[in-house]
């Protein structure tokens, strides 16, 4: 069966080092992807443990685990099938996932990590794999990687519907269980909703910019492999 994937008709040198089915960009995906997924089971392993103050439960809810787990199973199909064998809007969910690690990575930083954490290094491994190292290795797999599908500017409006669906979620169950999985969205804390709901705001503009960012830049990437529809 051919495959629905546009062909590669520009800079067919650089491209075909870069293709997906390249040997050392699977073995790579695998890896990395294994790695992520280590650092989620880690992570939810140490609170069933009692090693943190979380439950697995609440562990399965933070944002960052939820999100890093989709992007080490996506790196892992990716890895071990050939492009040709995985669905046109592959590239789609992989350009939502790397725009998922970009703000996983961003919002961490700038929200939600303790004063000079970003400029140390001994913190948790886990830690280190899912706010430093995936955010980085998603934005640049997206920019690398040979691709030939373009996007429609509905795409970022996608991508943001697990955020947005995360969001409802994350205040539904925190209104039954009276926990939050993190600070700038706990409206028991010091502002109530209106803290909330204005950090909030602010927070949906970034991840709006960011969606659209991310989807121009793999547009253009697109054109450096693929002249055409």
């Amino acid at each position: 069966m051919p495959s629905s994937v546009p062909a590669i008709n520009r800079n067919p040198t650089t491209n075909r080092r870069l293709h997906p089915d390249r040997a050392w960009i699977r073995i790579l995906r695998v890896l990395l992807g294994l790695l992520t997924l280590s650092a989620v089971v880690w992570n939810v392993y140490r609170s069933a443990n009692g090693l943190t103050e979380s439950t697995i439960v609440q562990s399965l809810s933070q944002f960052t685990n939820q999100a890093n787990l989709a992007f080490g199973v996506s790196l892992v199909i990716g890895g071990l099938l050939p492009r040709e064998r995985l669905p046109r809007w592959w590239d789609h969910l992989r350009g939502g996932l790397a725009f998922c690690m970009v703000m996983t990575g961003l919002i961490y930083a700038l929200l939600v990590a303790e004063p000079g954490e970003m400029l140390r290094w001994d913190v948790e491994w886990s830690n280190l794999v899912l706010h430093r190292l995936t955010p980085v290795a998603g934005l640049l797999g997206w920019l690398a990687v040979t691709m030939t599908v373009r996007g429609a500017w509905g795409r970022p409006l996608a991508w943001l519907l697990y955020p947005v669906a995360y969001l409802v979620y994350t205040w539904v169950r925190g209104g039954i269980a009276g926990w939050y999985p993190y600070g700038f969205l706990d409206p028991l804390g010091d502002g109530g909703w209106g803290a909330v709901l204005q950090t909030t705001s602010m927070v949906f503009v970034a991840f709006l910019a960011v969606a659209l960012v991310v989807h121009v830049l793999g547009n253009l990437r697109v054109a450096l492999a693929h002249h055409g529809r």
